[in-house]
């Protein structure tokens, strides 16, 4: 009992120091607020709201279908525009397309005819460039076979050339139907971020001891180095659990509006679990490094390639077999897993209860590695 009063007590001080740290404090809450809103919102993958012009010099009832086919989120409500200001047009950036239908574009359809649809694309906007056009490609082709198919019927259109496909392929996306890259980016800069703040809060509160001279006071004080150790886990480990949970609900839910599919609850007891092992990074890093820019250099060395090989930045299966065994072993991957499975697709703890098995097993055998080279650091001190 007393040992438990003693590392409340003790974590209690942790907090203090943290919250008269103004510099880490304000880290803490740019990493999960502004940082995680500027990633979801700045690294943008997808077309999306594109601007379109239609030149109909058709008139005529397929012209009309392939504009009322370009939809949003991609694509804006396609607006009318003349041949002659094509031009003018694209030189001020009005449009990012400007898809000119050629005279007689149906008849020439209905006869066989390969007729030509102009798209004129500004490529100073690249992304949307480079996507849009494909997607306008396939979305007019597949207006124009469906519009013959309805038309002339599929044995007559076969007939004249026209190629008609005997399947029609319907794609169902799950989890993200229109494929947006904020509802990635922002869980994983806060899975990212996880990993991030609870090394560094826990390898600079065991530094900032040792700057200050408190390390001495604190050893020799009736408390034993576990009691020091497990103070530190659970004081900066309720600081980022706290945040993530703040950050999934004001910045992902409310600011950005990204739905989360699973149990908030389930994956904060993961969060929780998977602290444990990060914080002993902190830890055994703090052990070696003898200031805090050496810690920031190790932090580099260690936990950066940890994070971009567990799966959050690329998925595992296109990493080499070998790479892919090495990483079974950081609980990173387990935590990444059981976070995307939880906050996308929904999973329940009996999906993802293998991987909170291994964060626990692998982040346990960790932690007993910290605590026995801080004893031995507290020893020599």
């Amino acid at each position: 009992m007393r040992t438990v009063s003693t590392i409340f007590w003790l974590g209690v001080k942790e907090l203090r120091s943290f919250f008269h740290d103004a510099v880490l404090l304000a880290f803490v809450i740019y990493s999960f607020s502004l940082a995680v809103y500027s990633q979801a919102q700045s690294n943008s993958q997808e077309l999306h709201n594109a601007s379109v012009g239609i030149v109909d010099e058709d008139h005529s009832a397929l012209a009309r279908q392939m504009a009322a086919a370009l939809l949003p989120p991609y694509f804006k409500p396609p607006q009318p525009v003349r041949a002659s200001d094509i031009d003018r047009l694209m030189n001020v950036g009005t449009y990012t397309f400007i898809i000119d239908i050629p005279p007689n574009f149906e008849r020439d359809v209905l006869g066989g005819r390969s007729p030509a649809v102009q798209v004129n694309i500004d490529a100073t906007a690249m992304v949307q460039a480079g996507l849009g056009a494909g997607y306008i490609q396939q979305i007019l082709t597949t207006e124009v076979s469906d519009f013959v198919t309805r038309s002339e019927g599929t044995f007559q259109s076969r007939a004249q050339g026209i190629p008609v496909s005997p399947v029609t392929l319907a794609v169902r996306i799950a989890y993200n139907p229109n494929v947006t890259t904020a509802w990635f980016t922002s869980v994983m800069g806060i899975i990212g971020n996880v990993t991030m703040l609870a090394i560094i809060l826990a390898g600079a509160a065991v530094i900032r001891e040792r700057e200050h001279g408190t390390m001495d006071h604190l050893l020799v004080m009736p408390v034993t180095p576990f009691e020091i150790a497990m103070a530190k886990v659970w004081a900066n480990g309720l600081v980022i659990t706290i945040a993530v949970g703040l950050s999934l609900t004001i910045v992902v839910r409310m600011l950005l509006g990204i739905p989360v599919a699973g149990s908030v609850p389930l994956f904060m007891g993961g969060v929780a679990l998977y602290l444990f092992f990060a914080t002993a990074i902190g830890i055994v890093l703090a052990t070696i490094a003898r200031s805090m820019p050496q810690l920031g250099l190790l932090y580099m060395l260690v936990a950066m390639p940890m994070n971009m090989l567990s799966g959050s930045n690329t998925p595992l299966e296109s990493m080499p077999p070998a790479l892919q065994a090495i990483m079974q072993i950081s609980p990173s991957t387990h935590f990444v897993s059981f976070a995307q499975a939880i906050l996308y697709r929904g999973a329940g703890f009996s999906v993802v209860w293998p991987d909170f098995v291994a964060v626990a097993a692998i982040g346990g055998g960790l932690f007993a590695l910290a605590l026995a080279r801080f004893r031995s650091v507290a020893a020599s001190t």
